[in-house]
């Protein structure tokens, strides 16, 4: 049976089963709805591009964590990511103060302090075990992909400026991200690493 025949339920159990292409197989059936919605608000194409990115990521750690169990409710749960993601850069945009201010919820991603500029220094200052596991983990990434993953996740780099710096495509560096996060996935798995803060 073909991927794109699947229901998105039956996509994501396939893809939390080990299916990786299942997962590729859902960005390409949303991409459009998601990716309008995302530039309709931001109205900005580089932006808009590097939102989108983010939501995925945001996807596939959660999935990762077992928060996704909206059974059939997948689009709307991956819309709200968006949303939040969107209302994220305008705060951000407008210097809305964050540092000591870092909520520990239900929705944490071990890639939020890195990801927000505004609590950089705040992560650099903690040398939890966790961030510890995760900065080995990086490590033994392909270079290619370390390296983008450095450049976006820790250096707040867009993917254009990326494509810049290393001389690809900005298709190229978004494809070196999306392995990176696949092959990050399989090290934690290896390591039995669960990133989760409580």
């Amino acid at each position: 049976m073909l991927l794109h025949t699947f229901s998105d339920q039956q996509l994501v159990s396939n893809y939390l089963e080990g299916n990786v292409s299942a997962l590729e197989t859902l960005v390409k059936r949303h991409k459009e709805r998601i990716y309008t919605f995302v530039i309709s608000k931001v109205r900005n194409q580089e932006l808009a591009e590097d939102i989108f990115q983010d939501v995925f990521f945001k996807v596939i750690k959660s999935l990762q964590k077992g928060k996704y169990n909206e059974e059939g409710k997948f689009l709307p749960w991956v819309m709200r990511i968006a949303h939040n993601l969107v209302i994220d850069h305008f705060r951000k945009a407008k210097r809305m103060p964050t540092v000591g201010k870092l909520k520990l919820d239900d929705d944490f991603d071990i890639f939020d302090i890195i990801s927000n500029g505004e609590q950089t220094s705040e992560y650099t200052m903690m040398e939890g075990e966790q961030h510890e596991q995760l900065k080995k983990m990086v490590q033994e990434l392909p270079e290619e992909q370390r390296q983008v993953l450095v450049m976006r996740h820790y250096e707040e780099l867009s993917f254009k400026e990326i494509a810049e710096k290393t001389g690809v495509s900005i298709n190229t560096a978004l494809g070196r991200m999306r392995y990176a996060l696949i092959n990050l996935r399989k090290i934690m798995e290896v390591h039995r690493v669960d990133l989760m803060i409580q």
